[in-house]
């Protein structure tokens, strides 16, 4: 029984090693990338243009406490852009109460957002980027509601709401 431990032991404290390292992350390309190039700023510029949790949460890959956002309770048409580069994620229609404190969608844009494994919990997750700036936004479940059966998972701090009788602001660049 001891032996058995302690191969558990090893074997998950080589998965915690791997996981911090990287090595689960996905490496294709094309998982992070939309259709558009991506901006060529440097974590620096990005300090400059954000607050320090918008910065944490979008290319620090943290994560705000929940239900500390005021869109959880927006209820307004309008679009969800992404706080870096101004990139629409995702329409106000394809919001609802997860119940979980961060803000939640069925459904990103099509082709704005980008996936990578994520195993820093030691289990799989889908993690999810604004494809343009690659700033970290939040993670997939498949536990959402229909037509797609998907909960984005959003860091509020990560985005902004652009009401529908606003213009769209330009992209950063």
């Amino acid at each position: 029984m001891e032996r058995r431990l302690f191969i558990a032991g090893a074997i998950t404290s080589a998965l915690v090693f791997a996981a911090n390292r990287g090595v689960f992350a996905s490496t294709d390309a094309s998982a992070m990338k939309g259709d558009f190039p991506p901006i060529n700023k440097t974590r620096e510029d990005w300090q400059k243009l954000l607050d320090a949790q918008q910065y944490e949460v979008l290319f620090e890959e943290g994560t705000e406490r929940p239900w500390s956002s005021a869109l959880n309770d927006e209820k307004r048409e309008g679009t969800y852009i992404c706080a870096a580069c101004y990139l629409p994620l995702f329409l106000s229609e394809t919001k609802f109460d997860s119940g979980t404190g961060w803000p939640s969608f069925y459904q990103a844009i099509e082709g704005n957002a980008g996936t990578k494994r994520d195993w820093k919990l030691l289990f799989p997750r889908t993690e999810y980027h604004c494809a343009r700036c690659e700033g970290h936004q939040g993670h997939v479940f498949n536990d959402g509601p229909d037509p797609t059966g998907q909960r984005w998972c959003n860091n509020g701090v990560a985005l902004r709401f652009i009401p529908s009788s606003e213009s769209l602001p330009v992209l950063r660049v």
